[in-house]
């Protein structure tokens, strides 16, 4: 599970930073790296698909962090004692 969380971290990461060079420059990384060609679109839609489902996984990831759980680390969670 934390193999997942962290490829779905990376996946999210890569999409929000592509998507702030499309707002401040109108640079499209993705499509730059993999090409305009047939098989270049279609690389680049499969990295689409992954980020979406990686931004889809990240939805389960904040409900999870919402709850009080032992299974979740979360920066300056405390665990109560005599659990």
């Amino acid at each position: 599970m934390r193999t997942l969380s962290i490829i779905s971290l990376i996946l999210m990461v890569i999409g929000a930073l592509n998507w702030l060079l499309i707002g401040v420059f109108g640079f499209n990384l993705i499509t730059a790296i993999f090409g305009f060609g047939t098989v270049g679109m279609a690389v680049t839609r499969i990295i689409y698909i992954l980020v979406g489902l990686a931004g889809i996984y990240g939805i389960s990831m904040i409900t999870r962090l919402s709850e009080s759980r032992d299974d979740v680390c979360v920066p300056g969670h405390v665990r109560p004692v005599g659990s």
